[in-house]
């Protein structure tokens, strides 16, 4: 039997309804997604996480200005970021994305805190967005403590600086220069009366790049800021903004930490030891130094990083490109020494003038990693 045509209209009547209900939901449900995508955080110390395994935290403790984040899949970035703090100062805030736990929030399924000497490597990349009309830094933080303490300030801070713009520093004053991680960079130290920082500046900006956070923690051992026992408790990247920064974005992050023996303990003194043998008279000195190769591959090319103790300075030296003079010093090898065979030697000296007490370098990393001082 036919619909009549009441029948029929009525019939065509609901299928439009339904439609408009169906493409109603579907709307909102599209809304309800691009929401979930894009989380606006504008409580000083609120954070939201993503990708399910990051935390991504607005962080204004420097200024009572309004600050704002938007995270995104990938990252977030700086939606608005009122007034300015002086610039001899603290910044206003430190707008980040972390693997790890900071003040007891902790990163969805974070291997961290983890001990330095257990972890075989801990590889991470970002992509930063930069603007104009802004007073900042684009920074890592990496923080490392004796305890695995998930709460607080830790005890020594890393900053790996990618971008600086307008008259900011880091704390503390410039010991010298140093490559880590195959890049070059000014090394910075001091204490910010809460905790050591160890700052690494780029002497041009950084968009992107990938690195072992690993290569910096050995630094921060060998140089006495901290011991291969010590732990990692988080990766940290973001901004540091003095004046604006509204636009600054990270676009991409990523974070792991590798923990076990199959990677090897870079952290462990083993892979070199160095002989440190010395003399010394009134107001200066020399400097003999053997770096042998205890491992069971060839390094090459090597490089050598220790650093001065105060009052001492390097007037010239032999066998080996020296970078830093005071502080922090780098040695390289030459052509004719820059390979150091398996259970082979090489040997370079300097010689210096000193004030006070004289004294030896505390430790030594070879291409990052500690060595054994005899």
């Amino acid at each position: 039997m036919s619909p009549s045509p009441h029948h029929a209209h009525r019939t065509h009547v609901l299928l439009g309804a339904l439609l408009t209900v169906l493409a109603a939901l579907a709307a909102l449900m599209t809304t309800t997604s691009a929401a979930r995508a894009d989380t606006q955080v504008c409580d000083a110390f609120g954070s939201t996480t993503v990708q399910g395994r990051y935390v991504v935290q607005n962080n204004r403790w420097g200024t009572d200005q309004t600050q704002c984040i938007t995270a995104t899949d990938s990252g977030f970035r700086v939606t608005q970021a009122d007034g300015s703090v002086p610039t001899n100062g603290a910044p206003k805030s430190y707008p980040s994305i972390y693997n790890g736990c900071h003040y007891t929030n902790c990163s969805p399924g974070t291997t961290l805190p983890a001990q330095l000497s257990t972890i075989s490597s801990a590889p991470t990349g970002i992509s930063y967005s930069y603007v104009s009309g802004a007073v900042y830094d684009a920074a890592y933080d990496i923080w490392l403590d004796p305890t695995p303490r998930t709460d607080g300030v830790n005890k020594t801070e890393i900053m790996v600086w990618f971008n600086h713009v307008g008259a900011v520093q880091p704390v503390g004053s410039q010991v010298g220069t140093a490559t880590v991680a195959g890049r070059q960079w000014q090394v910075w130290s001091g204490n910010n009366g809460g905790n050591d920082v160890l700052s690494f500046v780029a002497p041009s900006a950084i968009g992107s790049w990938s690195f072992d956070v690993m290569d910096f923690a050995r630094v921060a051992v060998s140089r006495g800021l901290a011991q291969n026992n010590w732990y990692l408790t988080s990766v940290q990247a973001g901004f540091e903004p003095w004046q604006n920064g509204a636009g600054l974005a990270v676009t991409s992050f990523s974070s792991t930490v590798n923990t076990g023996a199959s990677g090897g303990d870079p952290g462990t003194p083993g892979a070199c030891k160095v002989a440190y043998g010395t003399n010394a008279w009134q107001g200066g000195f020399t400097a003999d130094v053997t770096v042998t190769n205890t491992g069971p591959a060839a390094v090459a090319p090597w490089q050598l990083a220790f650093t001065l103790p105060s009052g001492q300075r390097i007037t010239s030296g032999w066998n080996a490109t020296l970078s830093g003079q005071s502080g922090a010093v780098t040695a390289a090898g030459q052509s004719y020494n820059a390979t150091i065979a398996p259970g082979g030697t090489v040997s370079f000296g300097f010689q210096g003038t000193y004030s006070g007490t004289f004294a030896k370098p505390s430790g030594f990393a070879l291409n990052g990693t500690a060595c054994t001082t005899v």
